[in-house]
Formats: structure tokens, sequence, C-alpha cells
């Protein structure tokens, strides 16, 4: 049977019975199961504030556009950012009117704190911190060199659930942490996402704008019974339909109890990688986890000379990884910075993501590293 890069897993009769309650209410939409999810997920990771969205891609977007109206920002202001991620972290911040300004990247494929010093500039406002595969980097040190700097801090948290530093879910620093429940993530729904900004001020506004503006939902104004005028509301910003529903909602509830679970088994499979590739290292790199990081391990990435030549072997043999990412550098509207990022271009070049999901055996895992192996140590 091949093996895939991602297979998500879900407990079907615990989402089978949430989303149930649903239609026998007769609310899929905003509110009942996405207030129930909000509240999980706030319980969860300690923090005050948290907006279930449709996709993690909208909070993105809504993260730079509510921090560039809330603290008067001008158009081309300077976000420094990471090249190596996927297109939509940085596609929210020219989506906002800002300027992607990118830092290189450090062994643990996050953004190097050395290099992001170097690209402060008086236009510089913010910085995008991408979690790499659940990965927390140094982010410790971009915190210090954001407070230093008077910059804001935005987490891009989409491959982080269930992520720890130090014991404990990381995120109350930063300005606002947008998380990712897409179909193949650690914590899966058909597709959503979270946002949770540090200010209540711009939880409430972030709200307002995911429902075109209104500020009452149609699950408020009607959850008080004993309010009058149900159908009155104002409008006080242009605003999106981008808000969650109560069924991706409830399939979120059912996968919850299991996220810790899952992800440390995530973490075995890692181990069994890493134990079969440790007499390799100098044909085959391993991305390393810093110290005090419990990571989600939503991936699982080696650096090898020949990526492309391998990825043909393995798929040749059933095996399906994946590369993340290609160096956004590379793409069109982001050429003026191609050659700034020499780290992140490497690793584009070399990187393989290893399949990495529940269903995974033992056996699965032995395959791919024999697998990796016969190529790797055959072809110099």
């Amino acid at each position: 049977m091949a093996i895939q890069l991602f297979v998500p897993t879900f407990d079907v009769e615990a989402c089978i019975e949430e989303i149930r309650e649903c239609l026998e209410k007769g609310w899929t939409g905003l509110g009942f199961k996405t207030v129930q999810f909000e509240e999980a997920w706030k319980k969860y990771t300690g923090f005050s504030n948290a907006h279930f969205l449709n996709s993690a891609t909208v909070g993105l977007n809504l993260a730079f556009e509510i921090l560039k109206e809330q603290y008067d920002w001008s158009e081309g202001d300077e976000v420094i950012t990471t090249p190596l991620t996927f297109v939509s972290s940085n596609h929210a911040i020219l989506l906002s009117g800002l300027k992607p300004v990118f830092a290189d990247i450090d062994a643990y494929l996050c953004l190097d704190p050395v290099d992001i010093e170097k690209k402060i500039t008086p236009k510089s406002k913010a910085v995008l911190f991408v979690g790499f595969g659940g990965n927390t980097g140094q982010y410790e040190r971009v915190v210090e060199l954001c407070v230093k700097n008077g910059l804001k801090l935005i987490v891009d948290a989409a491959h982080m659930s269930g992520t720890r530093l130090n014991g404990k879910i990381p995120g109350d620093e930063a300005d606002v942490l947008v998380y990712s429940f897409q179909a193949v993530k650690n914590l899966p729904t058909a597709d959503s996402g979270m946002i949770c900004f540090k200010n209540t001020d711009f939880d409430t506004i972030v709200r307002r704008k995911t429902w075109l503006g209104i500020n009452k939902d149609t699950y408020a104004r009607f959850a008080n019974e004993n309010a009058t005028y149900k159908w009155k509301y104002d409008v006080e910003y242009v605003g999106y339909k981008y808000h969650g529903n109560s069924i991706m909602a409830a399939i979120g509830l059912a996968q919850m109890p299991h996220l810790d679970i899952d992800n440390a088994y995530r973490r075995q499979i890692a181990e069994w990688y890493t134990k079969g590739f440790e007499e390799y290292s100098e044909k085959i790199k391993i991305v390393p986890i810093p110290k005090g990081c419990e990571p989600s391990r939503h991936l699982f990435q080696i650096i090898v000379e020949d990526r492309d030549g391998l990825m043909a072997y393995l798929n040749k043999n059933e095996i399906y990884p994946g590369v993340h990412y290609t160096d956004n550098t590379q793409y069109r509207m982001y050429a003026y910075a191609n050659g700034t990022c020499t780290k992140a271009a490497y690793v584009s070049d070399h990187v393989i993501s290893l399949p990495m999901h529940l269903r995974l055996s033992y056996d699965d895992v032995q395959y791919v590293i024999k697998t990796i192996l016969e190529y790797v140590c055959n072809n110099g």
C-alpha cells in the first residue's frame, strides 16, 4: 500500500455526534458550536481571546488589516518575514498594503533573530514569525527583539496546534496568533482556523469584520430571550463573510480531546526516523528541535543533496513525501528579494518532508527509512 505524506484521522463517531446536535437543533452556522469551540480553545491555550474562522488564511489577512488600522501604519510600511513558508503568510502582508522584508532562516527553519535585527529599518512595524512544522525555533529571542524595537509580533501558528515551549503553549507574548485546522493539520476539520488577539478590543473588531461589519451576530441576537428588536443591528465596518460555522466547529470539538495524544504519537514517529538516520548525518541532515520545545510535529524534515532524485526514487517505491516550502522570493511578486536569503534558498532546493500521520506503523516508517538509505548511500 502506498505511503502518503498526510492522511487525516478523525474520531468519526464523536464527529457525527457533535454534528448531529447541530442538525437536530437546526443551527449549523455561526454560533452555538463555534462559541463552544472558542471557549474550549481558550481553556486549552490559556489565551484570553479566540475567534473561530473559516480558514487560517483569512485570519492572517485580518491580523494585518486590523493592526495596520489600529496602529496607523502607512502603505509600504515593512513587516519582517520568512521566505520559507506557504504563500498565504506573505500574501497577507501584501494584501494589507504592507511590504514583506525577508530575513533568513536558522537551523530550525524559523526566522533567524540575527538576520531580523539586520533588516530592521525606521519603516519596520512588525515581525511575522512562522512556527515551521510546529517548531518554536528561537521564538523567545524574536520576542525580545520585538520588545526592544517596538515591533508588533504576529505568529503564524498554522503548524503549532499543541506545540509547547518550556511546558506551556507559546503565544502570550504575541500581539496575535493564527492557527489552522485545515484538513491535514494536527487538529483537522474540513477547513477552518482560529485567530487569537492579545488585545480584547481587537477581538471585538475581528468578530465584526468577519460578519460583514455587523455589530451583533445572529446567534447573539437570538440567544438572549429577553432582547427586543432582535432584527436590529448596526454595520460598523465594511467587512467580510469570514467567520466559521458550527459544523466545522463540531468536528474541531470532537478532535480536541485527541490532540495531545496524537501529537505524542507524531513525536514517536519522529524518534523512529531520527534513530534510523543517526548514523548517516553526513548524507542526511535532520532539521533539529530547539531545547525546551515540545513540537506538534506537523512535519518531519530532512535535508539531502539530491532532493529531486530521492523524491523520484521514493515515488517509484510508492512513498509520497512533500516539500515545505519553495523559497517565496522565487515567486514573481516577491522577486525583488531574490538572493537575499541564501540559507532559505538552499533549504528550498534540498528539503523533504517525510510521511507524518497517525496511520503510519513502525514498519511503515522503517520502510521509508530503508528506501531513503538505499538511494542516498548508492548515489553519492
